[in-house]
Formats: C-alpha cells, sequence, structure tokens
C-alpha cells in the first residue's frame, strides 16, 4: 500500500508531481503525535462500537508496538509513503494486516493533520516556554548583581539620561515576560481537537470526540468541522508571538554587539559564546548576538508565509495548507537552537561599571535634573528647559561637564541650582517613581519579577 486515495485512478501517479505532492520529507517528524493520535482514536472507536472491542484492542496493540519501535530505530518509515499518516498506517498494515484499514473509519487525514499539528505544537510552546523563562532567571540574576552600577541611559542612540543597569536588564525581563504570556495564551487556542471533523463535513458514526479530547489532553474540541480542517491561525498566532520574541532578542543582541565594541567597551563576552577571524588575529566576534538578530527575519518570514498562505483559501481544506509545516518547524527549530545559546551568552557576559561610569563623564545626561531642581524652585518647566540649555552651551564652550560646575558655578546661572547635585547616581536617585531607576524602585521591581516568575515555576 502505498496511497490511501488510489481506487479511483486509472493510472500511476506522476514522478514529478508524486516530488511536489508528498510530504514525509517534513512532516515525518510528526510521527509520534501521529500515533499517538491514533491510539486515542482507535480506543474510542472500540468504546464506542463503531469496531468491535477485539478489533479496536488489536489496532491500539499494533500502534504501541510501532511506538516502541520508531523510538528505538527497530522501525522506520517507508521513504516512499506520501505522508507520515501514509506511513504509520503501512507499518501498521504490515503488523496486523487487512484490519488496519479499520483505523480510518470516522476521520480523514484532513482533520488527522491538524490534530497531528496541534499536538505538536504545544509541545514545543512548552519547551520554548521553559527557555524564555530560563532566560529571564538568567536576566534576573544579572539584574540582582547590577543594582549599583549607573551607565547612560539613550534615546535615538544618543546620552539621555543615567540608569541603573539592572533597570536596563529589567525592561528585557519584562519584554520576555510578555512574550510568554503571548505563547501561554498561544497555546490555550493550539489546545483544541480537530479530531472528529472528518474531510470537512463530520462523520456519519457515533464517535465521541470529547473522550479523543480527554484521551490526547486537548482542554476542548473544536465546535465547527469546516473550521476544525481550515483553520491554521494556531500557526500564524504561534508565529507571530515567536517574531516577537525573536525581535525582542534582537534588539538585546544589538545593544550587547554595540556594547562589546572598543568604543563602549561595557560588556566583554565570554569566549564560549563568541568566535575569532580566520584572517585577523585579535578579533573577537559576537556571533551568537549577531545570529540571534539575523534569525528574526527568517521567523517573520515564516509568519508572513503562512498568512499569504492562508488569506485566500476558500473552505474547507485545501493541499495548501501543507505549506504550513515547513514554516511553523522551521520557527521551532531556531527559537530552539537560538534561546540556550542567547541565554548563555547573557549568564557569561563581564560588565565592565568602570567603562560606564567613565562613559557619563561630561556627556550631559543630568541636564534634566538641573531643570527639574529650577521646576522645583517654582520656575515653568520651559523657561527651565530654555536655561538649562545655555548652561550645557556654555559648558561646551569651556570644555567641562555639568558635574564639574561647583555649587557657586551653578548659582550664578540661578540660585536655586546651588543645591542642585549634578552627578549620575543623585540623578537615579531621584527617580525613585513606581518603574523607575531610583534604587528603592528597581529593588522592587526585581520584587515583582521575581514574583513574575514564581507564578509558573
Amino acid at each position: 500500500m502505498s496511497k490511501l486515495w488510489g481506487g479511483r485512478f486509472a493510472s500511476d501517479f506522476d514522478e514529478a508531481a508524486a516530488r511536489l505532492n508528498n510530504s514525509l520529507s517534513f512532516d515525518s517528524r510528526l510521527w509520534p503525535q501521529d500515533v499517538a493520535g491514533s491510539i486515542a482514536h482507535a480506543t474510542m472507536l472500540g468504546e464506542t462500537g463503531v469496531l468491535e472491542p477485539k478489533e479496536a484492542a488489536a489496532i491500539v496493540e499494533g500502534l504501541r508496538a510501532i511506538e516502541r519501535d520508531l523510538a528505538t530505530g527497530a522501525a522506520r518509515l517507508d521513504p516512499s509513503a506520501e505522508d507520515v499518516h501514509t506511513a504509520v498506517e503501512m507499518l501498521l498494515r504490515e503488523r496486523i494486516g487487512a484490519l488496519a484499514g479499520k483505523l480510518h473509519t470516522a476521520r480523514s487525514r484532513n482533520d488527522q493533520v491538524a490534530t497531528d499539528t496541534r499536538m505538536y505544537l504545544r509541545e514545543e510552546i512548552d519547551a520554548i516556554l521553559r527557555e524564555v523563562r530560563a532566560l529571564q532567571r538568567a536576566l534576573l540574576r544579572r539584574a540582582e548583581n547590577s543594582t549599583d552600577v549607573v551607565l547612560p541611559g539613550f534615546t535615538h542612540l544618543q546620552h539621555a539620561q543615567p540608569v541603573l543597569l539592572a533597570h536596563h536588564l529589567l525592561a528585557y525581563f519584562w519584554m520576555l515576560d510578555r512574550d510568554a504570556e503571548r505563547l501561554v495564551d498561544a497555546r490555550r487556542r493550539v489546545n483544541r481537537l480537530p479530531l472528529g471533523a472528518g474531510a470537512l463535513a463530520g462523520v456519519p458514526f457515533p464517535i465521541d470526540r470529547r473522550r479523543v479530547a480527554a484521551l490526547l489532553g486537548f482542554d476542548d474540541v473544536l465546535p465547527n468541522s469546516m473550521d476544525a480542517v481550515a483553520d491554521r491561525d494556531f500557526v500564524a498566532d504561534f508565529l507571530a508571538a515567536a517574531t516577537l520574541l525573536m525581535a525582542h532578542l534582537s534588539r538585546f543582541a544589538e545593544e550587547l554587539i554595540l556594547w562589546s565594541s572598543p568604543e563602549f567597551g561595557y560588556v566583554e563576552l565570554d569566549d564560549s559564546v563568541t568566535t575569532g577571524s580566520s584572517i585577523m588575529p585579535q578579533k573577537k566576534n559576537p556571533d551568537i548576538a549577531e545570529l540571534a538578530r539575523g534569525k528574526v527575519g527568517r521567523v517573520l518570514g515564516d509568519l508572513v508565509g503562512v498568512v499569504t498562505t492562508m488569506k485566500g483559501l476558500p473552505l474547507a481544506y485545501n493541499k495548501d495548507l501543507q505549506e504550513d509545516k515547513e514554516a511553523l518547524f522551521d520557527a521551532v527549530d531556531t527559537l530552539r537552537a537560538v534561546l540556550p545559546a542567547y541565554r548563555r551568552m547573557v549568564e557569561t557576559a563581564i560588565f565592565r561599571p568602570e567603562r560606564m561610569a567613565a562613559a557619563l563623564r561630561r556627556d550631559f545626561s543630568t541636564a534634566t535634573d538641573l531643570a527639574d531642581g529650577l521646576v522645583r524652585a517654582g520656575m515653568p518647566f520651559r523657561e527651565a528647559h530654555e536655561l538649562v540649555g545655555r548652561i550645557v552651551r556654555t559648558c561646551l564652550e569651556r570644555g567641562v561637564g555639568l558635574e564639574d560646575l561647583d555649587a557657586a558655578e551653578l548659582a550664578e546661572f540661578a540660585p536655586a541650582l546651588a543645591s542642585v547635585d549634578p552627578s549620575p547616581l543623585s540623578s537615579v536617585k531621584s527617580r525613585a517613581s513606581e518603574g523607575g531607576t531610583a534604587p528603592q524602585a528597581v529593588l522592587a521591581q526585581l520584587s515583582l519579577a521575581r514574583s513574575a516568575l514564581g507564578h509558573v515555576e
């Protein structure tokens, strides 16, 4: 048996057409889900009387043997099979004979592949979530050890205001936390059972879809048989979450790349996560960060490809939907490869507080603090902004920084400035609003971060 559909056809399938049509080369990875789904389906068929109990038991026994043998390598899928479903049924026929043909009672490959894909994706989401949480823990540990390190905060890639390194690192913690939320939310929609929808219209047998859902760990069944086989927005849903996750990794990767350059020198990446040059002996290249930055493009491409495939499809199933799997598998594989290496990069990075402190010298990033001091003395902020701008210009002409001015010099511009400390540390300490960069605000934020992780561990 090489086809599940050959009876109506008078001639063999063209070889070139077969190469285009066959999907075993990529959907073979779904065999564990295909076998598990078939075991649940056969069990239900026996319980509902659609199959004789002894027939269902023989099918289940054969499938369990196949499951063991495929897992150990004692059996393999026939590479000539059209898809993973055909390959599994071929193995079952070899084991139990014609009875294997009864397994396909009350189901179609349309609802079967949708079920397999959902089972696969929920398992991969769980694995990816574990990696996201591990990366969050790494960021949290680094932040806990960086509550006294001050560096320039940037807007427009220009020095803006001083911030604590812990505060900067926690910004990415919270990005990842939202990514985890999106993945959890996507998983909720993934975990609904299509099996029992048949090809598109349901099946004329007294099946129990909720029994199959319970056996396979699904939360619910999909209520519309056409939607059940035609829907791939659960794939797009995951890919959208994956794209945002990769975009967040890319943003921090870009900063680590900049920070590790001699011009910044804020961080040194460990030898274990960097590479050298084949021609320049001195080079230490941030390849892991660069690959994380670069691979966001392919995950975004996976999302665009799936949505583009879906956008013009009439109901119900169309073979176009076969295109969902390579994009899905690629995104999953990309995340599974990037996240552990990325976490290692964060865990082993050596931050250089002295270089961060040096970067704050004469960078005028405390100018707003002078303006705020004038506002506290009663001056409208716009007037204060104008005055401090003139102070900055004067400093630039003299070749000094704000921190080089003593109280008397500041008072020459405005008496209220005599009591303002223009140092970076003073600036940081002043920003104690909830969510701010002041040490006490960051300590509160660290507590929230620990709670966020505690809720999922």
